[in-house]
């Protein structure tokens, strides 16, 4: 029973987490990283804004899905 509870919080986090990933802006700042320009007052403040709240959540997430998918590994489940 525990077994089956854990894979289901397991698929709903890998269903989050892709989410997640696919909800964040892409890292490459063109032609405006090699001037400076990348670099405003919304890049200084990231981690206040929603682009910085899906870094945390994804690392958070991610964390998760390794401790559980090496819980669900275990033998005495």
């Amino acid at each position: 029973m525990l077994r089956i509870i854990l894979t289901v919080i397991f698929v709903i986090l890998c269903i989050a987490m892709t989410v997640i990933v696919l909800m964040q802006e892409g890292k490459s700042a063109g032609l405006g990283a090699i001037s400076g320009a990348a670099e405003s007052y919304w890049g200084k403040h990231k981690g206040r804004s929603m682009e910085g709240n899906l870094e945390k959540f994804t690392r958070v997430s991610a964390i998760l899905i390794f401790v559980l998918a090496l819980v669900l590994n275990l033998k005495v489940l």
